[in-house]
């Protein structure tokens, strides 16, 4: 800020000094001639007391205006968070056969507060990492980057505001409705079938458009959120039996050693779908060999259609050298029961190089059902935060 009112400063300046000359000019000179010869000093009020008087009005002017110009610009609590992400490798089977390629994916967000308790959350993206792009002979689909072209978009806007002590709501516009969560899970998978730790449904990801939410703490490790997303159009409103609603709801406990959730949601569509998630993790009292474990197990019962379920378990070693190493295994998504089941298994080490940047190496295996032949992934992607 002080940088940008100097800017603003410099140009004000160099036009003040245009009228402040000719001041100059008009002010008596035999006042100067006579304190030459003389040699006595004489008080600036014996200089003409108008010009100057125009003058300090011209310098108290500009000060005005810059102060009202500084009240009215970018706000001081507003923040901005920019990410950056690079990413190289090879998809074996992917297309078909081995193929090496990189992509980018870069991410600003702008948080703002008005009361000091709330946020006003911005979401800016671009990317060529996903399998939307077009520029990008290798998709990388499975890193969940970003993946709309080079011209940014706006991603996601959300509002968050506490409601008493214990009391958080939340709205937005293409986020998850279950922001507000507290799934209970430490695993931090670079990969986005891992990272949802086995709740690929009952989360309610963003996607479907409004959503809204609501956290509790309860007291005691305990905590309560409610979650909704829905997709009006111009033949069918929110919450409507016309348009596509989900509804969802977790409760959560958690403390230092220890953790677990249970998670339900309701998801129209197609075929109706009632979830519900269950997770735990445990984490050791001190670090050294023994690894964090998060488990994740997810039902889903349809109206007509057969039942489906899905899973995950996730080690991870906080500290093995400067890094984090995980290893996870579970299914590759929901499965239909009576389908063939199908398993991913990865293992990844998290690297920070400084607090700025980290670089993660990671290789993974998708089973594929049927006759086609798995999809074996290694991949490394270098993150900037700043």
């Amino acid at each position: 800020m002080k940088l940008f009112k100097s800017l603003l400063v410099a140009p004000a300046a160099l036009g003040l000094l245009a009228p402040m000359s000719a001041t100059a000019n008009e002010l008596n000179i035999a006042d100067f001639t006579d304190y030459s010869s003389s040699k006595e000093v004489k008080s600036i009020s014996e200089f003409n007391s108008e010009q100057l008087a125009i003058t300090n009005s011209r310098v108290d002017g500009l000060e005005t205006r810059i102060n009202n110009f500084e009240a009215g610009s970018f706000s001081e609590t507003t923040t901005a968070s920019f990410n950056a992400d690079f990413v190289i490798g090879s998809m074996e089977n992917r297309h078909g056969e081995e193929q090496l390629s990189a992509a980018y994916s870069f991410q600003m967000d702008l948080n703002s507060s008005f009361t000091g308790e709330d946020s006003l959350d911005v979401s800016i993206d671009a990317g060529n990492a996903g399998s939307t792009s077009t520029t990008t002979f290798l998709t990388f689909d499975e890193l969940d980057l970003n993946d709309n072209g080079d011209g940014l978009i706006v991603d996601g806007i959300s509002y968050t505001f506490p409601v008493g002590d214990k009391t958080t709501l939340f709205v937005g516009d293409s986020v998850d409705g279950s922001s507000l969560y507290n799934t209970a899970c430490v695993y931090g998978s670079p990969t986005d079938t891992m990272d949802d730790c086995g709740l690929a449904s009952s989360a309610l990801d963003a996607g479907a458009g409004t959503a809204a939410g609501a956290s509790f703490d309860i007291g005691n490790g305990f905590t309560a959120a409610l979650g909704y997303t829905g997709n009006g159009s111009s033949t069918s409103g929110l919450s409507t039996k016309e348009g596509n609603d989900s509804y969802g709801a977790q409760l959560t406990y958690t403390d230092e050693t220890y953790g677990a959730s249970l998670t339900y949601a309701s998801v129209e569509g197609t075929d109706d779908t009632t979830f519900m998630g269950l997770n735990a993790y445990w984490t050791p009292e001190s670090s050294g060999s023994a690894p964090s474990i998060s488990f994740g197990y997810e039902w889903g019962d349809p109206t007509t259609a057969k039942d489906s379920t899905q899973y995950f378990v996730g080690l991870q070693w906080d500290e093995v050298g400067p890094g984090t190493l995980g290893v996870a295994l579970g299914s590759t998504g929901a499965i239909t029961d009576g389908e063939e089941e199908t398993a991913m298994y990865e293992v990844f080490y998290n690297y920070p190089v400084n607090d700025g940047m980290t670089i993660t190496p990671v290789i993974y295996t998708k089973e594929m059902a049927g006759t086609a032949a798995d999809q074996t992934g290694i991949l490394v992607k270098t993150s900037f935060s700043f």
